[in-house]
């Protein structure tokens, strides 16, 4: 018996149907309360979310299904209300309650949720997705290098650490600069889904590796950026 899926399939799904007509978002979404009070009641664990966050192939790569329903439901991908105002297509990182929004048209916003790491907390402000990568080499920084040795085998005289589904990058990079100089900053993928929400040891915006690839395919170059 694999008692991870055992729980994964045995794990109740409460609903409330008072809420139902107070459905704004796509199948599987969550409901929203008045603008201002944010997403109220759970979200139905269906096969929406069964269907974006399964098993894929992508780059030569078999990515493996996200066990979801171990995951709080807030941080689930989906459509709410735009809390910040900023211009479409703009990312805004919300480093407090552990969201990446994409703003869209019409006062909307695609939301993630994402994990953060030591190097997540380093930067804030405002920058532009100076260039963005599928499959991406890790190199991880001297500092680093400097907390754990054994990674000098993946520094940049050695040609970093290749792609790969054990890549600290996961599937998609998105860099981020500021005044033409990089940050250091990354948005990134992340094989690691039992750190969504919470704040790590290592890295910097973590995605599960299919919301990142959503959100690469949705951010165009030279997209703005603000992480508060």
């Amino acid at each position: 018996m694999n008692t991870d899926r055992f729980r994964e399939q045995t794990m109740p799904v409460y609903r409330n149907p008072a809420l139902e007509s107070r459905w704004t978002g796509p199948p599987g979404g969550i409901f929203e309360g008045p603008v201002g009070e944010g997403p109220i009641g759970l979200p139905p664990q269906d096969a929406y979310y069964a269907e974006i966050y399964a098993a894929r192939e992508d780059g030569g790569f078999l990515i493996p299904e996200v066990p979801f329903r171990q995951i709080d439901p807030r941080f689930y991908r989906q459509e709410v209300g735009d809390p910040f105002g900023e211009a479409p297509g703009t990312i805004v990182v919300d480093t407090a309650d552990r969201y990446l929004y994409l703003v869209q048209p019409g006062g909307r916003a695609m939301r993630y949720g994402v994990g953060l790491g030591r190097e997540g907390f380093a930067w804030s402000g405002r920058g532009l997705i100076q260039w963005k990568q599928k499959w991406p080499k890790w190199t991880p920084p001297n500092e680093m290098i400097a907390r754990q040795p054994v990674l000098a085998k993946y520094s940049a005289d050695n040609g970093g650490m290749p792609p790969g589904l054990d890549n600290p990058l996961g599937s998609r990079a998105l860099y981020i600069f500021q005044n033409g100089q990089d940050t250091l900053y990354r948005v990134h993928g992340t094989p690691e889904w039992q750190s969504i929400g919470k704040a790590v040891s290592s890295g910097c915006v973590r995605m599960v590796n299919q919301d990142v690839i959503d959100l690469y395919d949705r951010v165009r170059n030279k997209a703005p950026i603000l992480v508060i």
